[in-house]
């Protein structure tokens, strides 16, 4: 199987929440076209499914690296930032999806982002 098989085969294991079996797939991907950005987007994708946050926001760092005009590996960036409340830089994120493309849903992420970050200070934990 190519590159591309793999990483799909790797998004049905994710659709199914079979992370850790989606990460092989991806891995596998990877070691075929390592510059394979949907790739380590997708990977991404399923580390942040296991709440491995690092590791999760190193794979949307490399496929934004290699295609930096990747809107939505920006989106997912920044929506695994948000749930690790880093809103400012989630917005960021956020912010350079919508320039790349204008989806609605990114405009949405962005407003619930920067309301969250409006009200942090008010919670009480």
């Amino acid at each position: 199987m190519d590159a591309a098989g793999w990483e799909q085969q790797g998004c049905q294991l994710c659709e199914r929440e079979h992370y850790a079996a989606a990460i092989a797939a991806f891995d596998r991907a990877i070691a075929g076209d390592p510059t394979f950005s949907k790739a380590w987007n997708s990977r991404g994708n399923a580390l942040s499914g296991l709440k491995r946050f690092a590791e999760a926001l190193a794979a949307y760092d490399r496929a934004v690296l290699m295609q930096p005009n990747y809107h939505q590996a920006w989106f997912n960036r920044g929506l695994l930032l948000t749930e690790m409340m880093a809103y400012g830089t989630a917005l960021e994120c956020f912010d350079r999806a919508i320039d790349l493309h204008p989806d609605p849903c990114y405009l949405h992420a962005r407003e619930t982002v920067w309301l969250n970050q409006k009200l942090t200070p008010f919670l009480v934990y």
